[in-house]
């Protein structure tokens, strides 16, 4: 079901709207991926007992185990991954808010697509489908501002 604004954006605010759309693509992109590196590290981690560790004494790239890691050195890159995901998801959640204000959607509907920064998958799916709504929402009133300025 496709979602309404609670009140009718003005045509003004278009411009706005595909910004504020572009912005959330970009973040939800980042953040999918970044949830999903962290469902993969979450797994080398609790199944495995290990982390990824760049420019160790180890090589590289090696996994260390969790007691190991301050040991061999290097940078950590399954604590990056985490710390990054919880930045991206921040930024996910603020381009939502903007987008869902600016097309003057219910807060229901911020609570819904926030959640595809924790379900993994679920922001990509969110997004194509927001994506699709917006762009027709816009075009659908442009359409019927072309007719009645001719």
């Amino acid at each position: 079901m496709p979602w309404s604004p609670l009140r009718v954006p003005p045509t003004r605010d278009f411009p706005t709207i595909r910004r504020s759309l572009l912005f959330y693509k970009v973040f939800a992109y980042a953040t999918g991926t970044f949830l999903l590196l962290v469902c993969l590290e979450v797994v080398l981690r609790y199944v495995f007992g290990s982390e990824v560790v760049v420019g160790s004494a180890l090589g590289p790239v090696a996994l260390a185990a969790q007691d190991q890691v301050r040991a061999v050195g290097g940078f950590n890159l399954s604590l990056a991954v985490l710390i990054t995901h919880g930045y991206l998801f921040i930024a996910y959640l603020i381009s939502d808010f903007v987008l869902v204000t600016v097309m003057r959607y219910p807060i229901t509907r911020f609570l819904i697509i926030g959640a595809g920064g924790v379900v993994p998958l679920l922001s990509f799916i969110m997004e194509a489908r927001v994506k699709r709504e917006v762009r027709g929402y816009l075009a659908t009133r442009e359409e019927r501002a072309v007719p009645a300025s001719a």
